[in-house]
């Protein structure tokens, strides 16, 4: 049979997993199979953290896990961060950040990022950030190729800027597009990952 492959707009609130071997987890948390009737063997690449947002690709064919892991292949986030984020912290992004990962401290590879000048057209997130009354936010897009875990919210902090919501809105030539929270959408093809948008991955958005 042929390979089937989906986009998903992750909702806040969801593990990027099907099922879970721990008993408590599996009763407290929500999973993916939720959202929709995924066929057999689907798995999801490139995962989110529960309290993040955006693009996820879901696919039968293991090829594009292995092909999102390697380190050409660009994840674009847009982070909601704590404060006016300043050219310093913006600057620090891009050069690389020293944070904290199992096996020690890391420093994160150069990355492309900028302040985003008026918040992001997304859909509003269920749970509010915060009180407005507890200071201004601003956001701020990064570019990653790594995928260490949490890494962009612990690349945010290092800077001095926590985030305070995260929402991944490409995948390589992928974008997150009009897809709503919840939304599934299935494609012809996710591969090849090229991080250049084309005439013919528009296609696959439609």
């Amino acid at each position: 049979m042929p390979h089937r492959h989906f986009l998903l707009f992750k909702p806040f609130g969801y593990l990027s997993q099907f099922v879970s071997e721990d008993a408590r987890e599996a009763r407290k948390k929500k999973f993916l199979g939720a959202l929709h009737d995924f066929p057999e063997g689907t798995m999801s690449v490139g995962r989110l953290d529960e309290h993040s947002e955006g693009l996820l690709l879901l696919t039968t064919d293991g090829r594009v896990s292995e092909r999102v892991r390697r380190k050409d292949v660009e994840k674009e986030y847009y982070a909601q961060v704590d404060g006016l984020i300043t050219d310093e912290a913006v600057a620090l992004l891009q050069q690389g950040v020293e944070i904290g990962v199992p096996e020690g401290r890391y420093r994160t590879l150069p990355c492309a990022a900028f302040r985003l000048p008026a918040p992001p057209d997304l859909p509003p997130r269920p749970r509010k950030i915060r009180d407005d009354r507890h200071g201004p936010t601003s956001w701020v897009s990064i570019t990653v190729t790594e995928g260490k875990y949490r890494q962009v919210r612990k690349m945010t902090a290092a800077a001095g800027f926590p985030t305070l919501r995260l929402v991944r809105v490409r995948i390589g030539h992928i974008q997150l597009g009009g897809l709503q929270p919840g939304e599934v959408r299935e494609v012809a093809e996710l591969l090849p990952l090229d991080n250049a948008t084309t005439a013919s991955a528009a296609t696959n958005l439609e």
